[in-house]
């Protein structure tokens, strides 16, 4: 499902101490990250109207074999990788989905590529507009996730969560994304990609798996009451090449997604 978003519907939902962080303003005083908040929402404002905001999402019957997920209705299978740090719990995103019968959401945000590409007139202005429209994707995906919750899905509908509670995902289930570090391959989007179509909300991916628009963001929900993020860190060489296998890539193209990995 492709759902179009004006930025007022989405922008209550950005997490302002992150867009204060991309500007090395998380240790000021509190005045002046309000003052920048002001100026950050007054640009919200005049592109209102000019620039919208996209969510696309997909709910799949699937199930747990291992460590992947198939995808009932296709077969396709969707490999994830498994903690291995001694003294870890040695988690794997496979593990909350059950072994014979479940579902997987796959989604994925963007913002109008105009956002990234009509301020270079203004050296600061530019990056403002950059850094919402990066606020903007991820509020997308907080904003689509919880209508997925409380309706689309349905496994939360009388879920009542204040905006700092789903900031603090407060909330059941995850929603991790690509690149993140429980999902750190982002060659995953090419499977996102064929699941979903992200060119129906104009994304389009590099050679390395990365989006343009970079204001976008994609990944998978997960309803598992347990569930919670965490991150793959170092693999042994051996989970390494069942990796590949399992992705039906070379050891060679799998190396470049997950060299800090190895």
């Amino acid at each position: 499902m492709k759902i179009d978003y004006d930025i007022s519907q989405v922008a209550p939902y950005i997490n302002w101490d992150y867009f204060f962080y991309a500007w090395a303003m998380h240790n000021k005083p509190e005045a002046e990250k309000q003052k920048l908040r002001q100026e950050a929402e007054q640009t919200l404002r005049r592109l209102e109207g000019r620039y919208r905001v996209y969510g696309l999402f997909e709910l799949f019957d699937a199930h747990s074999d291992g460590d992947d997920v198939v995808i009932a209705d296709s077969g396709r299978h969707i490999a994830f990788l498994r903690q291995q740090q001694q003294g870890g719990e040695c988690l794997c995103l496979a593990d909350f989905i059950h072994p014979q019968h479940d579902r997987l959401g796959v989604f994925a945000t963007s913002v109008d590529s105009g956002l990234e590409a009509d301020f270079d007139h203004d050296a600061y202005e530019k990056m403002m507009v950059q850094l919402l429209a990066d606020r903007l994707a991820e509020a997308a995906a907080e904003c689509m996730h919880e209508d997925v919750r409380k309706h689309y899905w349905g496994y939360a509908p009388d879920e009542q969560l204040s905006m700092e509670q789903l900031h603090a995902e407060q909330f059941q289930g995850i929603r991790p994304a690509v690149g993140y570090p429980s999902l750190p391959d982002t060659s995953i989007n090419f499977d996102i990609d064929q699941l979903i179509g992200l060119s129906k909300i104009g994304i389009r991916l590099t050679e390395s798996g990365a989006m343009k628009p970079h204001a976008s963001v994609s990944g998978f929900m997960i309803a598992h009451p347990q569930s919670r993020y965490f991150a793959i860190g170092k693999i042994g060489s051996d989970q390494f090449s069942d990796y590949a296998c399992r992705r039906g890539l070379p050891v060679e193209v799998i190396r470049k997604f997950l060299a800090t990995n190895i």
